[in-house]
């Protein structure tokens, strides 16, 4: 059973047929959607979504990228939401979390500075309950990493994973696995698709980041869960395994990223 590790199937790019790219997504093979939140406004949205799909969980968090208008309440709410979700077998982790030192708005002093706060305080909070976080790493692999070591939760995915092979056993090393999705289908990403070949299979899973990352043979149209079984296809025959291998393999390294998932599926 194929399992997408990170989608926001929420997103509006579905034109409110989430329910039925789910569907689509199950027929085709794909067992489990991993729905991460990315701020306040969308925590109850992807809750009632994971609870509707029946192929679908979710995760809480606030994204690097909503932090600029996130307030300090927020964090309380989360808490307070987290709380409360630990009674909720669709919720799994704490995410979309994480460091963007991409986008230039972002890199501003403050920013990071705001970024970093908002990261260290998610990250308690994953630890205190004891959950698994899904982390956004784009330009900031080390920062993560500092914050990681520091904190300590109890696991999780980085998530579209494109870092160096030290930084990768370094995740490793810490009990997290790596995401990969459409953008080792591409025959320039040469770096990623090393990396998805020559690390340990227990060490990966598989996600779209639907309506993001588009596969080669769709892009640059939206991508959907749909295609997580031709991600991992494309995967097994860079590895030069069978794609039911693969399939095994990348469910158990889900399973035991995200411990919650084992409920559900």
């Amino acid at each position: 059973m194929w399992i997408d590790t990170h989608c926001h199937l929420d997103a509006h790019e579905f034109g409110g047929e989430s329910l039925a790219v789910a569907r689509r997504a199950r027929e085709a093979g794909v067992g489990m959607i991993v729905i991460p939140a990315v701020d306040r406004h969308n925590f109850a949205v992807v809750a009632q979504l994971a609870a509707q799909a029946g192929n679908a969980s979710y995760a809480l968090g606030i994204h690097p990228i909503c932090v600029p208008n996130a307030q300090e309440e927020d964090l309380t709410h989360l808490r307070a939401l987290v709380d409360a979700a630990m009674n909720d077998p669709y919720f799994v982790a704490i995410g979309e979390i994480g460091l963007d030192y991409f986008i230039p708005m972002l890199c501003e002093p403050a920013m990071r500075d705001k970024q970093e706060h908002f990261f260290r305080e998610q990250l308690r909070i994953a630890r205190d309950f004891e959950l698994p976080v899904l982390m956004h790493v784009r330009r900031s692999q080390d920062h993560v990493l500092k914050h990681v070591r520091q904190v300590r939760p109890a696991g999780g995915i980085a998530h579209a994973f494109n870092g160096s092979f030290q930084q990768a056993q370094t995740y490793i090393d810490l009990g997290f696995r790596l995401g990969f999705g459409g953008a080792m289908t591409f025959t320039r990403a040469l770096q990623i698709r090393r990396l998805a070949t020559q690390l340990p299979l227990e060490s990966i899973v598989l996600e779209t980041d639907a309506p993001d990352i588009s596969p080669a043979w769709i892009h640059p149209a939206r991508n959907s869960p749909e295609q997580l079984p031709a991600i991992g296809r494309a995967l097994a025959d860079l590895r030069g395994i069978d794609p039911l291998v693969l399939d095994a393999a990348t469910m158990a390294n889900a399973l035991a990223a995200l411990p919650r998932l084992s409920k559900l599926v």
